[in-house]
């Protein structure tokens, strides 16, 4: 799988294939469901897979990061800035079913924090916004990794 360990050194269970760009379209936001896996915490430091399902009956490739907007419990989007996390990019077939991920990692111990309710994430090559629950109680920097 490569490159998608969280702390401690735990990989979460993701079933992809790299592909060659183009071989396979494009997954669109409506044949991907998006969750959160597992919140691993150690000294300050704060990690989870941002998992893509493709629930589509047909194979489809994500390339990229998610974008991603913390958004308060009302809903509005919160000014702390998502920055991209260094790492490969590589283009990731999904078939039916398969999940990749990206790796989301946070700080909590930092000043000028937020406290959000939900993420707001639309998959690498846009489409669709869908809100997922993100309930922590700070957030003081956040990054993201591309799909894999």
């Amino acid at each position: 799988m490569g490159g998608l360990l969280l702390a401690g050194g735990a990989a979460p269970a993701l079933a992809c294939r790299t592909a060659e760009p183009g071989a396979v379209g494009q997954c669109s936001a409506s044949r991907l469901q998006a969750s959160l896996g597992r919140v691993d915490a150690g000294a300050g430091n704060r990690y989870a897979p941002l998992e893509f399902t493709n629930r589509s009956e047909t194979a489809c490739t994500l390339y990229g990061r998610p974008e991603l907007v913390l958004l308060s419990a009302q809903g509005a989007a919160l000014s702390l800035p998502v920055s991209a996390a260094d790492g490969p990019s590589p283009v990731v077939t999904l078939q039916p079913g398969d999940t990749a991920g990206a790796v989301l990692h946070w700080t909590v111990v930092e000043t000028d924090c937020v406290t959000p309710a939900a993420l707001q994430v639309t998959p690498p090559g846009g489409g669709p916004a869908t809100t997922i629950a993100f309930a922590e109680e700070r957030v003081c920097h956040i990054d993201v990794t591309p799909v894999a």
